[in-house]
């Protein structure tokens, strides 16, 4: 089958690799249908070492879409014509955790995530294995289209866990840095929980624009404390989502925040920490959290929210390629030209 694979920093290939196969009686194999791009994939296509990147290749990407196409013997909940969705974390399926969603607090394994390394093979390929897949993937519920199911992988439940763990309480106001898809994502989130008042943060005009049309009030990143202090009258925001990654951006967002506020990290960068700032956060008495997603989780009320039509995660793809033309998807993805925001692709 074909795959794309990591060959090296800014280095993608589309490249015949060995065929997806069950290898566990709690396997399940998909047909591709959709695979998306996420910001994540970048690092590793600018060479950042996730486990497992020192060495090259491997086939990557962590968010699809397919139909069934084999089911192993101790599968309940699929059968061949399926159409299903993936979660981009992969717990054992077993342990009292992964039966909640919780798979980041597995206990028989460490967490894994598709196409960081040679552990799991990625999702941008033709065919995919997905362990333990009564637990790791779930049918596509009616009236869920293709872009708000590749959504639903990764990037809204992210955005969604991004702002929980933010403690967004309504009336509050919050700060999102960041304007990719989970940032945007955060934005709506945030009006969802209650925000009275959200302010967005980014570079990109354009990405600012969006968040205006969702609401919110979008700053450059230079002027953003100064014009949020003045907007609330010196008492800051409530909260900060950070969905970038880099140092610069985390100090950013926990400079936008009141004392005793709360400063939740989903931006899977290549922040260091090296001059992690906590005086700062003793001395002002604030919550820091930082995490990955269990995307599990959150599926069933995000569901019912796009449902409702109170979530709208559809809106921000903004281009499809064909699965040979990845080479040339990853360098449109990763230059942000034409105006992309999410990029999938297709078989």
């Amino acid at each position: 089958m074909k795959a794309l694979c990591y060959q090296g920093p800014q280095t993608i290939h589309y490249e015949t690799v060995a065929d997806a196969k069950l290898e566990d009686d709690g396997d399940i194999v998909l047909r591709m249908e959709a695979c998306g791009i996420c910001g994540s994939d970048l690092h590793i296509y600018h060479g950042h070492p996730f486990p497992g990147t020192e060495n090259p290749c491997f086939s990557v990407g962590h968010e699809a879409i397919g139909e069934v196409m084999e089911v192993g013997k101790a599968v309940r909940r699929f059968r061949p014509g399926d159409r299903v969705m993936l979660s981009a974390s992969v717990g054992c399926g077993a342990c009292r955790n992964c039966l909640i969603g919780n798979v980041l607090a597995c206990t028989n394994a460490p967490m894994r995530i598709y196409g960081i390394g040679r552990g799991l093979a990625g999702c941008q390929a033709e065919a995919i294995r997905v362990p333990a897949a009564d637990v790791n993937a779930s049918l596509i519920p009616e009236g869920i289209s293709v872009e708000q199911a590749i959504m639903l992988t990764d990037n809204l439940p992210t955005a969604w866990f991004g702002c929980l763990n933010a403690d967004i309480q309504p009336g509050d106001t919050v700060a999102v840095v960041g304007l990719g898809p989970i940032g945007l994502m955060a934005v709506e989130s945030a009006f969802v929980l209650g925000a009275s008042r959200v302010f967005a943060i980014d570079l990109v005009a354009e990405r600012r624009q969006l968040a205006t049309q969702l609401g919110a009030i979008a700053l450059e990143p230079a002027s953003a404390l100064d014009e949020i202090r003045e907007a609330t009258g010196g008492r800051m925001a409530h909260c900060a989502v950070e969905a970038v990654g880099l140092d610069a951006t985390v100090q950013l967002a926990i400079s936008l925040v009141a004392r005793q506020g709360t400063v939740s990290v989903v931006g899977a960068g290549t922040a260091t920490s090296q001059d992690f700032p906590i005086r700062e956060l003793l001395i002002r008495n604030l919550t820091f959290r930082a995490g990955v997603c269990s995307v599990q989780e959150h599926w069933e009320k995000l569901i019912h929210f796009i449902q409702q039509g109170r979530l709208h995660p559809e809106r921000f793809v903004t281009h499809t390629l064909p699965l040979n033309q990845g080479a040339d998807a990853y360098r449109m993805f990763d230059a942000r030209t034409d105006g992309v925001l999410k990029m999938l692709m297709t078989p």
